[in-house]
């Protein structure tokens, strides 16, 4: 690694920013994690300490107490090692084989034109440079790192208990420094398919992509109760508008990258009568100036194009099938359902039309539902469930897992309260997450285990504008530090 590569190199703390670096070079996207894995056994078995990698690829490192403190009860350290793989139309980026490529403005980090995978790259880096030095004071360490969390949080569910002994754990997955998190949603992917009906394009319609871009997006749980626009949902809107003053064919819809992300971008190719043309652009000028209005605030990049296609389109869905697409798109639940009356400003439900794909015998349409509350999340579904037995469609669920609640007597979150008052002068805020961390699931692995997540500021995450605070991440580091010292 030369120094020209090394973009962190003059950023404090040195070794987070080293090890933050390193694993940025490494593709790591879920499903995709066999080398991150590796790397984290190889730093293991160069640092001396002993370490497991399990069937799902996720590892567990373990450290010794330091002098004095082999008494104190072993604290977990967790967070993933997978990312969200996004970028930006025109990045010429492979997540499967090229690094991240850094770049440091003012005091972020963030990528260019792709995702920075802070989120959850931090917690790896954090721990890495504390297992890797010498002078930390610290109880007896299990470092916990998991797979494809972005995707279901299959990594968490398949660590075997057996494997680890502490009774508290400390979650770093999350985005607000100064927030103490004490519990978060749980969630479930729900996955609605209808099959695909093609007749013969119909004479005289010609084609017409419909593009709907410009939007924000962001992450499903933290970021859907910004009132960002779901291209999705969007899209869906446009194409009724238009089959209800024309006859409309679709050919072909795809939308959204990830179940997880708040989709920014949706097209669907269409048939029309070439007569109608004129009338169409009116349609689509007339949208623009609604969305421009209705998100001027969140989304003011929005835009709504028309492209006139030069190709022959042989087969487009059936006028049913069509319908019905078009149906399932408006009727589809989208963002918050209901707010909490525990937590004020607290999104206890939503959902998230994340991916609409056109497949060669089906179109699928991709939600993440979220609740605190099991019998809202189940609702949630049931609604799903209803609109797919009035158009004929079939759903299934994948990636159930359990919420995390909150714990009246927490040990661990006392100490993060107590160090985060002697250093700052001011109490933190304890809250609760509107998104799905592993805490849940490991909760019901672990048994009695006393859990906290915290982490530095991050913006934008899940997005290729995703960026990282360099002065939150030496803060929150310190802070980190303070507390595995205070726990005796």
């Amino acid at each position: 690694m030369s120094d020209l590569d090394n973009i962190l190199k003059d950023l404090s703390p040195s070794l987070v920013f080293r090890y933050f670096e390193e694993i940025s070079r490494i593709p790591r996207g879920s499903g995709n994690e066999r080398a991150i894995s590796d790397y984290l056994v190889d730093f293991a078995k160069e640092h001396n300490l002993e370490v497991i990698q399990d069937e799902a690829l996720n590892i567990i490192i373990k450290k010794d107490s330091t002098k004095g403190y082999e008494n104190a009860p072993t604290v977990i350290l967790q967070g993933h090692m997978d990312m969200v793989c996004e970028k930006n139309n025109g990045t010429e980026h492979n997540f499967e084989k090229d690094s991240i490529k850094l770049k440091i403005e003012g005091d972020f980090i963030k990528a260019t034109g792709t995702t920075l995978g802070a989120d959850n790259g931090i917690a790896v880096a954090y721990c890495l440079a504390i297992l890797a030095s010498s002078d930390i004071k610290h109880p007896a360490i299990e470092v916990l790192v998991t797979t494809e969390e972005e995707t279901g949080m299959g990594g968490a569910s398949s660590v075997k208990g057996e494997n680890l002994s502490g009774k508290i754990l400390i979650n770093i997955d999350s985005e607000e420094e100064g927030e103490l998190l004490s519990s978060c949603a749980g969630g479930v992917r729900n996955k609605v398919s209808i099959k695909l009906e093609l007749q013969k394009g119909q004479e005289g319609f010609i084609p017409y992509k419909v593009i709907v871009k410009g939007l924000k997006g962001g992450h499903s749980g933290m970021d859907i109760d910004k009132g960002r626009g779901n291209s999705n949902k969007i899209i869906g809107r446009v194409l009724n508008d238009i089959n209800s003053q024309m006859e409309l064919y679709i050919a072909e819809i795809n939308g959204g990258a990830k179940m997880n992300a708040i989709p920014r971008e949706a097209e669907a190719i269409i048939l029309i009568k070439e007569e109608n043309k004129n009338h169409l652009q009116n349609i689509a000028k007339k949208w623009q100036e609604t969305l421009k209005n209705e998100l001027r605030a969140s989304d003011p990049g929005i835009t709504v194009q028309l492209e006139e296609m030069d190709i022959n389109i042989d087969k487009a869905f059936s006028k049913e099938l069509t319908n019905k697409v078009i149906a399932i798109l408006m009727l589809i639940p989208q963002g918050i359902q209901t707010m909490s009356m525990d937590i004020k400003g607290l999104v206890q439900s939503s959902t998230n039309l994340g991916v609409v794909t056109t497949e060669y015998d089906k179109i699928t349409f991709e939600s993440a539902i979220r609740s605190s509350v099991k019998s809202l999340k189940d609702s949630i579904v049931k609604e799903i469930e209803s609109i797919c037995n009035v158009v004929g469609a079939n759903m299934s669920l994948e990636s159930d897992y359990p919420a995390w609640e909150y714990r009246e007597d927490s040990y661990i979150r006392e100490v993060f309260k107590n160090v985060y008052k002697d250093m700052y002068g001011s109490e933190p805020k304890v809250t609760a997450i509107h998104a799905g961390l592993e805490c849940g699931i490991l909760k019901d692995i672990l048994g009695g285990v006393d859990m906290i997540s915290f982490g530095p500021n991050m913006y934008d995450v899940h997005t290729p504008d995703e960026k990282l605070s360099i002065s939150s991440t030496e803060r929150t580091y310190r802070y980190f530090l303070e507390v595995l010292k205070q726990i005796k």
